[in-house]
């Protein structure tokens, strides 16, 4: 008997022969459905055709506001016109305090480290149990949060996020007017009627430990919260009025049922004192390309 050693060729041929079987062995083995994570989940199939009805697509920036009293969360979009049209109103399953400012337990933007408060735990979450955030079921929040991850994949810096105690309304303000946070309360109305008027989120700066709704940023200038106000001038914008086709798009609004544990009741007045999705509000350093470029950025405004 001889034993034959082969050649290098022969070896070669041999080594190409032994990786084609195993890689055809591995494709074999993966016969069962693919396992898509939670945090990559898509859109539903309803809200995919919801958006192609709107003309909007995944990856254009969106805007959150969210209003206590009424627990509603409202989702808008930027279309091609770089305005934002409303997208959905989810329910708030549950939230905990009052209508006032939440002092201790936050999530502070710049406004908030102005006035010394710090904290955690402001955001919006599922399981429909608030320790101080807006608690979603997580049906819904699988939605909101689909939604943040394609705009933020789409290159939107920062999602600005809007709360207010209530709908920021000249009759529902009025019914407030004894409050301590009245005053308060009349410069967020500010940013709400902007954004009501225009369609686009104001741009939102915080000096002299206030907030300053609706201005331009000076070039190169560096606001500090605790400082004075630089030399703000006002934008420039055309009030969005809808025309043909988009008038329906516009005034459309779509509202998804839900549980509510809670609303604020009516006229309540705001206690003094200490009143995964995530999305905190975003801080005013972060925002969103806007379609005049010579805006600030816009960014997180709200009572907390």
């Amino acid at each position: 008997m001889r034993l034959i050693s082969p050649g290098k060729t022969a070896i070669a041929w041999l080594k190409l022969a032994f990786a084609a079987c195993l890689a055809l062995t591995a494709a074999g083995c993966v016969t069962g459905p693919i396992i898509i994570p939670p945090s990559e989940q898509p859109l539903s199939k309803e809200s995919m055709m919801l958006l192609g009805k709107k003309g909007m697509e995944t990856h254009t920036p969106i805007f959150i506001r969210i209003f206590k009293e009424e627990s509603e969360l409202e989702i808008w979009k930027a279309r091609y016109d770089g305005r934002y049209y409303h997208f959905k109103t989810y329910p708030i399953c549950n939230w905990s305090g009052e209508l006032g400012p939440k002092q201790k337990e936050g999530f502070p933007n710049a406004y908030d480290k102005a006035k010394n408060r710090t904290g955690k735990f402001l955001m919006i979450h599922g399981k429909c149990k608030s320790a101080g955030c807006y608690a979603m079921t997580d049906a819904l929040v699988e939605e909101i949060y689909a939604l943040g991850r394609d705009a933020l994949r789409g290159g939107q810096l920062a999602i600005p996020v809007h709360a207010f105690p209530f709908r920021m309304t000249d009759e529902k303000l009025a019914r407030h007017k004894k409050s301590e946070w009245y005053k308060f309360w009349r410069v967020l109305k500010k940013g709400y009627d902007v954004f009501e008027e225009y369609r686009i989120p104001p741009t939102v700066a915080v000096c002299e430990r206030r907030y300053v709704v609706n201005v331009l940023m000076p070039p190169y200038a560096n606001v500090d919260p605790l400082g004075r106000c630089p030399r703000f001038a006002k934008p420039v914008m055309t009030p969005f009025i809808a025309g043909g086709d988009e008038q329906q798009i516009a005034s459309e609004r779509i509202t998804v049922n839900g549980f509510k544990k809670r609303n604020a009741p009516e006229g309540a007045q705001a206690p003094s004192g200490n009143a995964p999705l995530s999305l905190p509000p975003a801080d005013l350093s972060g925002g969103v390309a806007v379609p005049a470029p010579q805006l600030a950025q816009p960014s997180s405004l709200g009572y907390r």
